[in-house]
């Protein structure tokens, strides 16, 4: 299986620049089970990683330390895994880049862009901060579903992905609702490591789903192995084609994991999309679960 070329292996790391170490998985691969037209995708969205361990040397030695962030549109071929994202990022620690702080983090932001870039056949957005300067969250104002739910009430018996959990009604107050949960929990496809995450979404129609249906749904994903954007790509296509409406957003805030966290939006267009993820200049306030 492609996914297990690093996961779940013993590799090697590199003690140099390396970039033959990354590994590209196209999305068909998980977007044909749930019959996803990747020639025509029914959303539109990017995924926002962060690396919270990126070092290199200046060509004086000196250590230069960031966080880095990148930004990749959700129509690209394919993603990165990300075990293989951390050894090349890695190959980068004992490697010199420039002569100043600033040097050496222009020089490593282009590599980064140009091999990943390659690497996903796709305009890659890359940025190094070195400063703690997080921008607010675009999720204030959505209400978290175990919070105004009498969750000591509901009866949970489903642990693996079952859609006919989710109750459709009208909306009969035509609302926009803005839903989120911390209770969101899947698991790394080989790995079977759990990954623990906030899901965010946003829907506007003439047709809502239940608030304690779509909660037992998300916690239906406890089971699920799918990387954290195919979960963000199966529970919008759930809703889109069980409601239908005018707008629809999901995003997932994942949990770092190995000093990196994944966060997948994808919108039907009209749905908000967080622009504040999508720069990859700026840093987001962290959620409960990252």
């Amino acid at each position: 299986m492609l996914e297990a070329k690093v996961l779940g292996k013993k590799v090697a790391h590199p003690d140099k620049y390396d970039p033959s170490v990354l590994v590209a998985i196209p999305r068909e691969l998980n977007r044909s089970i749930y019959d996803i037209d990747s020639n025509s995708l029914p959303f539109i969205g990017f995924d926002a990683w962060h690396a919270y361990e990126v070092s290199f040397l200046t060509d004086k030695g000196m250590p230069v330390v960031g966080v880095m962030k990148f930004v990749v549109s959700s129509d690209s071929a394919c993603l990165v895994e990300s075990k293989s994202l951390k050894l090349y990022l890695n190959s980068f620690n004992m490697s010199s880049f420039g002569s100043t702080v600033k040097d050496a983090i222009d020089h490593v932001e282009l590599l980064i862009t140009k091999d990943l870039s390659e690497l996903l056949q796709t305009s890659v957005s890359v940025a190094i901060r070195t400063k703690n300067i997080y921008h607010a969250s675009p999720f204030s104002d959505y209400d978290k579903l175990e919070s105004f739910i009498e969750i000591d009430d509901l009866k949970i018996h489903d642990y693996s992905e079952n859609v006919s959990l989710l109750e459709v009604v009208p909306n009969v107050l035509h609302e926009e609702i803005r839903w989120c949960s911390d209770l969101l929990r899947s698991n790394c496809k080989v790995t079977f490591q759990p990954d623990w995450g906030s899901i965010y979404i946003h829907i506007e129609g003439d047709h809502i789903v239940t608030p304690e249906s779509l909660l037992a749904y998300i916690v239906s994903m406890r089971n699920e192995t799918h990387f954290h954007e195919e979960i963000c790509e199966l529970v919008f296509v759930r809703l889109q084609r069980l409601l239908n409406p005018k707008k629809l957003m999901v995003g997932c805030v994942y949990t770092r994991r190995g000093g990196i966290d994944i966060c997948p939006f994808r919108s039907n267009g009209l749905g908000d999309l967080p622009s504040v993820y999508s720069n990859s200049k700026r840093l987001v306030q962290k959620t409960m679960r990252q």
